[in-house]
């Protein structure tokens, strides 16, 4: 313990506090510009404080209605939490049994992790506008595209987040003890009442992890909401839209609000994993002490 540390250590520690000042410093430039006064620039020094920048942006009185797409993201946000977990889930479930083509599968499914998010885009786009045209051809009066916030734009999103739902699944139930399943089995419980009473209080801390990754993924993916979305946009694609047009601090403001939901639903997330662990090991404290 009373060991002279050498001199690598400290090289180390200055690489690493260069590192960690590259990577989040232009964050927190960006949240501490996004409190300048009235007359404040995009730049240090700061002039002035004050939460006036973050009015502007509630008060929609700028280029895009940052209201709407907040709520559009939001809302696509949360969808995509569900559709994550519910198929994540019943995938992990379904892949602890062998099938034919079980490999092929699992490769397809991930393939979009792989695939440039442009071109993944481009393609579900294409997808959509020729079923556009067959629906067209075939007669129907008023139609112009089935494009949209919760069609191709879901569909986009998914090709994003369950891949990563499905791969935390594989870890967790290639680490399960099926012997409880068994036990529960042998006490007549139906495989809904097992799935429901054993496995899934086992797996929910990592469920929530899964719904965590659904939304923080979706709610700043920008490349595959590009061509996929239709006639509205997301947040992130209106923000990216005001970076050629707004030069003043209530774009940084915009971005401060952005990053602040999302630590949010981390924060939530982490809560909620925490609370489920502490009930689990209480719960198996109380097991242990019945069997005494």
């Amino acid at each position: 313990m009373g060991e002279k540390r050498p001199r690598s250590f400290y090289l180390l520690a200055a690489f690493f506090t260069a590192y960690v000042l590259f990577l989040y410093g232009p964050m927190f430039a960006i949240y501490i510009l996004s409190f300048q006064g009235p007359d404040g620039g995009l730049t240090f020094p700061m002039n002035g404080v004050s939460l006036v920048w973050f009015g502007k942006v509630f008060s929609g009185s700028g280029i895009v209605d940052i209201g709407a797409a907040f709520k559009r993201s939001l809302q696509l946000g949360l969808v995509v939490m569900v559709c994550t977990v519910v198929l994540s889930v019943s995938a992990g479930m379904a892949f602890r049994r062998s099938f034919r083509g079980a490999t092929f599968l699992f490769y397809v499914a991930i393939a979009s992790l792989i695939m440039p998010s442009i071109i993944t885009s481009l393609g579900i786009a294409l997808e959509f506008r020729l079923l556009d045209d067959f629906i067209i051809k075939s007669g129907v009066g008023d139609w112009t595209t089935a494009m949209g916030l919760f069609t191709s734009g879901l569909g986009a999103h998914l090709t994003w987040t369950l891949p990563f739902g499905l791969l935390i699944m594989f870890a967790i139930f290639n680490r399960f003890d099926s012997r409880l399943e068994e036990a529960a089995r042998d006490l007549g419980a139906t495989p809904w009442q097992t799935f429901r009473h054993v496995v899934l209080p086992i797996i929910l801390p990592s469920v929530v992890g899964i719904g965590l990754f659904g939304f923080t993924l979706s709610w700043d993916e920008l490349a595959r909401s590009s061509q996929t979305i239709g006639s509205v946009n997301t947040l992130p694609l209106d923000l990216q839209g005001l970076t050629t047009t707004v030069t003043k601090p209530d774009i940084y403001a915009l971005g401060t609000l952005t990053s602040a939901v999302s630590f949010l639903v981390i924060f939530l997330a982490l809560l909620v994993i925490l609370v489920l662990q502490a009930r689990q090991r209480r719960h198996g404290s109380d097991a242990g002490k019945g069997m005494v």
